[in-house]
């Protein structure tokens, strides 16, 4: 049986994952009729990750006996006026999912829950992975500035993840 407290928050963390792909999915709704195909495709595929994240800790919350639970979510920042604040957003995004993973492995040790805290030590790993992305883009987008040859590329490298080399 699981810890009816690790229980209640790991059902929370469905929901932010689910609210992370949610704000994915509507920042990569403004990159596109930008002409940023490339930031786009990189959004969605970001946004399948965070759901798959989602679905990892619902699968763990089933396994154990618990009863996963899908929870309404809040409605996306959709003001955006440039691919810097754009990503500045997004590494704020995942500065906060960091966040709330700290707060679960720290309460999983206090519950002493040894199979939660081993399960979230891959999001312990994946997280470190989420933020340097994130912080490389905004740096790369400061550098290049609001337009110019830059953007373009950028724009085009980020549009070949997923792609074979």
């Amino acid at each position: 049986m699981m810890n009816p407290r690790i229980e209640a928050a790991f059902n929370e963390q469905i929901k932010f994952e689910m609210e992370s792909a949610h704000l994915y999915y509507q920042l990569a709704g403004w990159c596109a009729p930008q002409g940023f195909e490339g930031m786009s495709r990189w959004l969605l595929l970001q946004k399948d990750e965070e759901l798959g994240h989602a679905h990892r800790f619902f699968t763990h919350i089933a396994a154990r006996g618990g009863l996963p639970k899908i929870a309404a979510l809040a409605e996306p920042k959709a003001e955006i006026k440039s691919a810097l604040e754009l990503f500045r957003e997004v590494y704020r995004h995942e500065l906060l999912i960091t966040n709330r993973i700290d707060v679960l492995l720290d309460l999983a040790h206090k519950e002493n829950d040894l199979a939660g805290a081993e399960f979230l030590q891959w999001f312990v790993r994946e997280q470190v992975e989420e933020e340097e992305q994130a912080s490389r883009i905004v740096l790369k987008l400061e550098r290049i500035g609001p337009s110019g040859a830059g953007l373009v590329m950028l724009d085009a490298e980020l549009g070949k993840r997923g792609k074979a080399a």
